[in-house]
């Protein structure tokens, strides 16, 4: 079976992920030279939580590595269809707009912290994410990702 980091798509986008990450943070997001598909193997497989979304009026995931998929106990298919502002509660979205809004005119922000929700119900605090803007090769905006390796679970 097809891993999801072994399609085109998906090769493609960690490459922006990672050129997006490069260009606005100035770190890079994995130590190391990869190939392209070596890339979306090891940002798929990395220790911390990946997960971006697009530029949708109600932005949706598009992407989320293994880790992130077991926080939010998601499969692939259902975390790439649930629209981002769900993976926070209902009292948490304002502050999450005003942080996706931050980064949208800063470029990227350090040092998120923020409570989120698992399909099952399960909440968690992060702690720590880096939150940055994706643009495409021609520097036109094609959405927002996070990565954090900072969580615990709340009642």
């Amino acid at each position: 079976m097809t891993q999801p980091w072994q399609t085109d798509s998906v090769i493609a986008h960690s490459a922006t992920l990672a050129r997006s990450h490069r260009q606005f943070t100035g770190r890079d997001l994995l130590p190391g030279l990869f190939n392209p598909l070596g890339l979306a193997k090891n940002i798929f497989h990395a220790p911390f939580v990946l997960v971006s979304h697009g530029t949708e009026a109600d932005p949706v995931l598009n992407y989320g590595n293994a880790a992130a998929l077991a926080l939010w106990e998601m499969t692939w298919a259902e975390l790439t269809r649930t629209p981002s502002r769900l993976t926070a509660e209902a009292p948490e979205r304002d502050e999450r707009a005003r942080l996706l809004a931050a980064v949208a005119a800063h470029g990227f922000i350090d040092d998120y912290s923020g409570v989120r929700i698992s399909k099952t119900g399960r909440r968690f605090r992060i702690a720590r994410a880096t939150v940055w803007n994706l643009v495409t090769e021609t520097g036109a905006p094609c959405g927002q990702a996070a990565m954090f390796d900072r969580w615990e679970f709340i009642q």
